[in-house]
């Protein structure tokens, strides 16, 4: 079964930058979490799955990923049991980030537009980024906190290299923290995780309304309940797996974010009437 804990805000107080370092024996299945800054993410050992509105990412070691303020769903995994998950975290407000775009506006050129702005950017690392994740891992190995001057010139630093190095990529970050509208934001959420194992529940809070808002806004646009809507989709793609590809019911319940067989085969059959092997046999 899926955990997850209370909304769990990650903003240090009056500080516009943050840097911190997280290394736990027990990371979180699923956590509830609530973004009041953007954060720069660096995996030192482990991994990490980050579930949003309407977009999930997955981010390795070799990787670094940049998530906008926000509510998202968030899980870690580490390597082996007795390995610990350890990253390093940059928090910073939006006001940052549109400084720093006003200042260097020649560098990045004209902004472009995207229609479908994601609330994350991925990045894979390269030798100065790894030079520069040892940097903050060796500023945080002493027992003072990182002069506030010194996290202003790391992160600029980090702006300006991805600026030079990425620009398209940064480009993307100026539509990161634009607001979806609430339809299209519904829409996003329950189409993005068809199949996956989130409940309605965790989409209304990816959504950041509460469920009995989130149900109705489900209701006037699919003319549904989200469980029921989500359920039909996901049955409808099953049939289509059991008809075209042959597969084995023991295979593809968990590829539709089921947790065990007999959960699918049940709701198999309330859409269908019989189970997934009579319909394959009748297909």
């Amino acid at each position: 079964m899926n955990e997850y804990v209370d909304v769990l805000p990650l903003k240090r107080a009056d500080e516009a930058i943050s840097i911190v370092r997280y290394r736990t024996k027990a990371p979180a299945t699923k956590t509830k979490i609530t973004l009041q800054q953007n954060l720069f993410t660096f995996l030192l050992d482990g991994e990490k799955t980050v579930h949003f509105a309407g977009a999930q990412v997955s981010v390795k070691p070799h990787q670094f990923v940049l998530l906008a303020a926000g509510n998202c769903l968030m899980s870690e995994k580490t390597a082996s049991e007795q390995a610990d998950y350890h990253s390093i975290m940059v928090l910073f407000d939006n006001n940052l980030l549109s400084d720093f775009f006003a200042r260097h506006a020649v560098l990045l050129g004209q902004q472009a537009k995207q229609l479908d702005p994601q609330p994350f950017l991925l990045l894979e690392k390269d030798e100065f980024l790894v030079n520069f994740t040892r940097s903050l891992d060796s500023m945080l190995s002493s027992d003072k906190p990182i002069y506030h001057e010194l996290r202003k010139v790391k992160l600029e630093e980090l702006f300006l290299y991805l600026a030079v190095h990425y620009p398209g990529q940064m480009q993307q970050l100026r539509n990161m923290s634009s607001e979806a509208n609430d339809d299209l934001l519904v829409r996003q959420a329950v189409t993005s995780h068809i199949s996956s194992s989130i409940t309605v529940e965790e989409l209304a809070f990816l959504c950041n309304m509460s469920l009995s808002t989130f149900k109705r806004r489900f209701a006037r646009i699919y003319g549904n309940s989200p469980s029921k809507w989500l359920m039909g989709k996901r049955m409808e793609r099953a049939a289509k797996m059991l008809r075209q590809d042959d597969r084995k019911v023991s295979e593809i319940y968990d590829e539709l974010g089921y947790e065990n067989v007999s959960s699918f085969i049940q709701s198999f059959k309330q859409i269908y009437g019989v189970t997934p092997k009579q319909y394959q046999l009748s297909a």
